[in-house]
């Protein structure tokens, strides 16, 4: 059993995704991780990410770095919208992906081309949204959570780079696919963002499970 769980950023999609993996019983893969370790690794040895032979040389990452509280930030997320413009990389994380995805009993991935490209097969697919407003507040809440000093307005013009450039690019673009239900949490609270997926997802799965 694959779930796809797709949206842009701070929609509140890695949050449901990981509830549905513990619901279901499933292996849970933020797949924005990956193009965040490609970004950090390319910086990290003096590389550009907005430069596709740089990029595809920071799909060589160790695992270990998946597990670096850096790749959370701010500026590497915007790192991981960039070197993600890169068909070389998206090609490059895509075989790990799909293996993830593949292994026996199934699991739950989140990102941005997970039900269009990465597992269009999926079982269950959901593409979760929400105001602009709404995700910067969301995001400024975490970032002074961490201790991290923002604005509202900055997070507002980073998000919306950040959607453009996902939206915009010509490889593996954010979309929803035409079979993913539509889950806007905007006026939501996590417990019922969360039941709401649940909700979706079993009736997309019907008599599978």
């Amino acid at each position: 059993m694959i779930i796809a769980v797709d949206g842009p950023t701070a929609s509140g999609k890695g949050t449901i995704a990981k509830a549905l993996a513990a619901h279901y019983g499933l292996p849970h893969l933020d797949t924005g991780l990956l193009y965040r370790a490609v970004g950090l690794h390319t910086i990290t040895h003096g590389g550009d990410p907005d430069s596709e032979a740089d990029a595809i040389k920071g799909c060589a990452f160790p695992d270990e770095l998946l597990t670096h509280p850096e790749l959370r930030t701010e500026a590497v997320g915007g790192l991981a919208s960039r070197v993600s413009r890169h068909p070389s990389v998206r090609a490059a994380l895509l075989e790990r992906q799909q293996t993830f995805a593949a292994q026996p009993g199934g699991a739950v991935l989140d990102g941005r081309d997970i039900g269009t490209v990465i597992a269009p097969g999926a079982d269950a697919k959901l593409f979760v949204t929400g105001g602009l407003e709404v995700r910067a507040a969301r995001r400024l809440a975490e970032m002074h959570g961490r201790g991290l000093v923002a604005t509202l307005d900055e997070i507002v013009a980073d998000l919306t780079a950040r959607d453009s450039r996902d939206s915009g690019r010509d490889t593996a673009p954010l979309a929803r696919a035409a079979d993913a239900a539509l889950l806007d949490t905007s006026d939501l609270t996590i417990e019922d963002a969360v039941r709401q997926a649940i909700a979706l997802v079993d009736a997309q799965l019907g008599g599978l499970r």
